[in-house]
This record gives C-alpha cells, structure tokens and sequence, in this order.
C-alpha cells in the first residue's frame, strides 16, 4: 500500500490542503488505484513556507498546490505502484 501524508495544519490549509487532498482522491479513483494508494489527513510535517506538504510512505516531504498535484500524481505516485506489483 502507498501511503500519501498530505499536511492540514494552519499553514498548509490556508494554501488548499483540503483541495489537494481531493484532487490526489480523484486521481486514485481515475487511475483505478484504489486499491494500492491510501490518501491520509495528517498534522505538520514542517515545511510550512512551501506550498502544502505531500509525503509518500516515509520518503521526502514535497510542496504540492491545486496547479502542480496531477503531475506529482502522475511523476511520483504511479511509479511506485508499478513497483507495488
């Protein structure tokens, strides 16, 4: 299972964590990968002065917006679910 963390503290909601949350569930849905990505709500993860904070499983904590989520999607995220299988 990939996990993607995505920040909701106070600095990365007011830069659209909520809707970058939805894009990267639309995306999993799109993909039809359901059933190997897991998109989760989760506090600080200390890049506050980037765009909101997107880790994958423990890996390296990324800078995301609304503009940039569907080629981190398409970059970073479907890679690894072909290593998945």
């Amino acid at each position: 299972m990939i996990v993607i963390n995505v920040c909701i503290g106070s600095a990365c909601h007011i830069k659209g964590s909520y809707n970058v949350i939805n894009s990267l569930q639309q995306l999993t849905e799109e993909f039809g990968l359901s059933n190997v990505v897991d998109t989760r709500a989760a506090f600080c993860l200390g890049h506050c002065t980037e765009a909101v904070s997107v880790q994958i499983n423990d890996g390296e904590v990324r800078s995301v917006s609304g503009a940039t989520v569907r080629d981190f999607f398409i970059n970073q995220v479907v890679p690894l679910t072909n290593q998945q299988g």
